[in-house]
Order: structure tokens, then C-alpha cells, then sequence
């Protein structure tokens, strides 16, 4: 009989724990799916035909291609000093520590009280205290202390959804920064050696008209040239004076920009001592019928598809508090008015307590909660969407700009070559009396403005191919 009641009132814990189970398996709001992507088959309808430099492309290791060793120690050297970049690692760290909450919500908690009291009473107070209560007491207590909150409808599960979504987006940051900056290293490295050799063009020009001009003097004073070309002549030695001081001033620039980019010292950002080396032009060759897929690895994809699915989640987080909080609370321990007896049979005490919360009414909260976290991840479907876009018009650049910049350049150099045998030629014939001064500075401008040009095509050819495996999120 004894039993059949034990049985009996057993039965309402068991249906409880059922119950729960049941509900736990519960989650509230929508599984994330990814947004539909109208994608190309492949990348192979603007693939460039060039012949490939190399047998295999390096990925992460992508600026290993120009094979130059200098670039590539000022590679390492950012990767290991850059700001944003240590920036970036230090917020994956903050997301893991946010994670590891997450998941620490999940579990129940436990602490451990132990206090020890002596308290006198006053004997003039409002209420007259009854002659048997000693006027000095003593008070002791020791209890274990557990809580614990059930998720019943995934609330806890869809914050922890939530904040791993957010850890690899974080992740995903810090990669997409990774190689946004070493892009940006070998861009502004080459941008710095296109500004060396502009420069030394312009010194080869200004020692050419300085020698011209002082010819001359000395044509003037003969009488064979008159001051009015003699002045022409100063005009143009100070124009290129000019344009010399504003390329070496471009040029300081862009070696502290480079400095600060590598995450130097104020030091040696002052100092900008930085070697040069001398980086291969080459065309970088993408395989045909590359699949489009491959480009959703891209850094910045990732972390646009993670936030996608942490607001995701949280709408499930919005939604839970429209179903009640079941909390569970106990403790076990000892308390009694003698220190010495505390840890006795007698002074053991525990309550288990079960808390259920219930929203009723709250002006619309909880429902306005539901429509944030829903336009929340409407808004990140549309970006994630349009940086998809936005990835293909890279690509699609990328490839188009490195194939315009290799003819520029093949066309400048040919400009260049030609214009210098012309001046070359010109310089001669002036020596000699049959062209006349205007005719030798207007070619020696068009070649220096060529050489100048060649400079610069060359830095766009160089920077194209960085801009390609940038797009193609570091190489494939």
C-alpha cells in the first residue's frame, strides 16, 4: 500500500520531467536558411587568356607571386604589427569571452555562502523584547546555492546561436582585414617605387635642361640665341625645379603612409627607412570555368552571412518572451546560533523552489521586440544580397582592369622608348643648329611626361593583379 502511494505521487514529477523534455526540444523562431543567389555558373566568361606566371598561385601567401623578397618581409612585418589588424584579433577574443557567457547561461550556477553573525539588541526599541530572548545573539549559516532556468522555449539556445554566428563573423572580420591590408601593403609599395622612379626621371630631366641652359648663356653672349628663348629656357628648368619638389614631397608621403601601415614605431615612422626591391610585372592567370561558389568564401561574404544569421537567431530570442521563465532556486547547508554546533545533524536546512514568470501585459514590448529583430535580419538579407552583388562586379573589374593596365602599360613603354631615341636625336641636331630650341623642349617634355606615365602605368598593372586576389578573396 506503502508503495502504490509512493507510485502514486511519483507520477506528477515524472509527467513534469516529460513534459520538459518535450518542451526543451522546442525552439523559438525561424531556422536560418541562406537568402536565394541568382550566382553565374562560373567565373569564365571575362577570364583573362594570359599565360599563368606560375605553375601554382599561392593563397594566403598571394603577394609570394611578384617574387620580390623585400615585399614580402614587409608582409610579415604588418601582419605581425598592424593596428587594425591587432584590433580585429582582439575582438575575436571578446567574442569568444561572449560565446563562452553564452553558453555559460545555459548551465545551472553555484555558489557557496558562509556567514557569521553576533548581534545586541537594544532594550529601549518600540517593541519590548520578551524576557527569554538572550539580548546578544549569535547567528551562523553555511549553504551550497543552485539556480538554474529552464529553456523551455530555446531562448538561451537562440542567444547562443547568436553569439557563435557572431564569433565567426568576427573571425571573418579580422580575415577580411588580414587581406584588405596586405593588399593595401603591396599597393602603397608599389605606389612608393613608382614615386622613386618618377623621381629619378625628373632629376634626369632637370640635369638635361640645366645643361641646356648653361649652352645657353653662352649662345646669348655669342649672339646666336636670343634672351627671349634664354628666358623660355630658365622657365622650363624652374618648371621642372617645381615638379621635383612636389614629387619628393608625394613621395615622403606616401613612405610614412607605408610606415603607418606596417604599424611602426612614431620613431621609425619619422625615420621611414624603407627598403626597396624590384617586384616582377606579371599577369596573374585565373583557370577557366572557375566556380562562382568559390567567391562566397570571400572574407567579407563570410562575415556578411554570419551577422545574416545571428539576427536570424535573434529573433527567436525576441519571440521566447512571449512564453513564461521557469526558474529553479535551492540550497542545502547548516545554520544555527552556536558556531561549534553549525555543522551538526541537527542544523541542517534545504529548500528547493520552483519561480514561474508569465507575461501579461506590457504595452506592446514584446511584440515590437519581435518586429526590431525581424527587420533586423531583413536588412542584413539585403546587404548580405548586395555584397554578393558587389563581389562579382569586383571580380568582373578586377579581371577587366588587369588586362586594360597590361596594355597601357605595353603601350606607355612603347610611347616612352620612342619618344626617348626622338629627344636623343633632338639633342644632336640642336648641338648642331638644325632644330631650333622650342622643337627640343617640346619633346623633351612628351618624354618626360611619358616616362612619367609609364611609371604610373606600371604601379597600376602591379597594383591590378593585388586588386584581383583581393576580389577573389586572397587567390583560388
Amino acid at each position: 500500500m506503502t508503495k502504490s502511494i509512493k507510485q502514486q505521487r511519483s507520477r506528477p514529477w515524472l509527467l513534469s520531467v516529460l513534459v520538459c523534455a518535450v518542451l526543451g526540444a522546442c525552439k523559438s523562431g525561424p531556422d536560418y536558411q541562406r537568402p536565394a543567389l541568382d550566382l553565374p555558373q562560373d567565373l569564365g566568361a571575362h577570364v583573362t587568356t594570359a599565360e599563368p606566371a606560375t605553375a601554382a598561385l599561392p593563397g594566403d601567401h598571394w603577394w609570394e607571386s611578384y617574387g620580390d623578397p623585400v615585399l614580402n618581409a614587409l608582409e610579415q612585418e604588418a601582419l605581425v604589427h598592424n593596428a587594425d589588424l591587432k584590433v580585429a584579433a582582439s575582438r575575436v577574443i571578446e567574442a569568444q569571452a561572449q560565446l563562452g557567457i553564452s553558453e555559460a547561461d545555459q548551465l545551472p550556477t553555484l555558489s557557496a555562502n558562509l556567514s557569521d553573525s553576533r548581534t545586541k539588541n537594544t532594550l529601549n526599541g518600540v517593541f519590548p523584547r520578551p524576557a527569554t530572548l538572550p539580548r546578544i545573539q549569535n547567528y551562523s549559516r553555511a549553504t551550497l546555492n543552485a539556480s538554474y532556468e529552464l529553456d523551455l522555449w530555446g531562448k538561451l539556445r537562440r542567444a547562443n546561436e547568436a553569439a557563435r554566428a557572431q564569433l565567426l563573423a568576427f573571425e571573418a572580420s579580422r580575415d577580411a582585414v588580414r587581406l584588405s591590408m596586405t593588399a593595401q601593403v603591396a599597393q602603397q609599395y608599389f605606389a612608393l617605387l613608382a614615386y622613386d622612379a618618377q623621381e629619378v626621371a625628373v632629376r634626369r630631366a632637370l640635369a638635361g635642361r640645366q645643361q641646356i641652359l648653361e649652352m645657353d648663356k653662352t649662345r646669348v653672349q655669342v649672339g646666336v640665341l636670343s634672351e627671349l628663348n634664354f628666358h623660355q629656357a630658365q622657365a622650363e628648368e624652374a618648371a621642372v625645379r617645381s615638379q621635383l619638389a612636389t614629387l619628393s614631397q608625394v613621395r615622403g608621403k606616401q613612405e610614412a603612409a607605408l610606415a603607418l601601415l606596417l604599424g611602426r614605431s612614431p620613431r621609425e615612422v619619422m625615420s621611414a627607412d624603407l627598403a626597396r626591391g624590384q617586384p616582377k610585372s606579371y599577369t596573374a592567370h585565373v583557370p577557366a570555368g572557375l566556380s562562382a561558389e568559390l567567391l562566397l568564401r570571400r572574407p567579407d561574404l563570410k562575415q556578411a552571412e554570419q551577422n545574416l544569421i545571428a539576427l536570424n537567431a535573434r529573433i527567436g530570442v525576441a519571440r521566447a518572451q512571449y512564453f513564461p521563465s521557469i526558474s529553479l532556486t535551492a540550497y542545502d547547508g547548516y545554520e544555527s546560533t552556536a558556531f561549534a554546533s553549525l555543522f551538526t545533524g541537527a542544523s541542517g536546512v534545504f529548500q528547493f523552489a520552483a519561480g514561474l514568470s508569465q507575461p501579461i501585459f506590457n504595452a506592446g514590448r514584446i511584440g515590437n521586440s519581435v518586429k526590431v529583430a525581424e527587420a533586423a535580419r531583413d536588412q542584413a538579407v539585403v546587404q548580405y544580397q548586395h555584397a554578393v552583388a558587389s563581389a562579382f562586379a569586383d571580380v568582373r573589374n578586377a579581371l577587366s582592369a588587369q588586362t586594360a593596365t597590361q596594355q597601357v602599360l605595353e603601350a606607355e613603354s612603347l610611347r616612352t622608348e620612342a619618344l626617348a631615341q626622338a629627344y636623343q636625336q633632338a639633342s644632336l641636331r640642336y648641338q648642331s643648329g638644325v632644330v631650333s630650341q622650342l622643337e627640343l623642349l617640346d619633346i623633351e617634355r612628351s618624354y618626360l611626361q611619358a616616362e612619367l606615365l609609364m611609371q604610373d602605368a606600371l604601379r597600376s598593372q602591379r597594383a591590378a593583379v593585388a586588386d584581383l586576389f583581393m576580389a577573389l578573396g586572397g587567390g583560388w
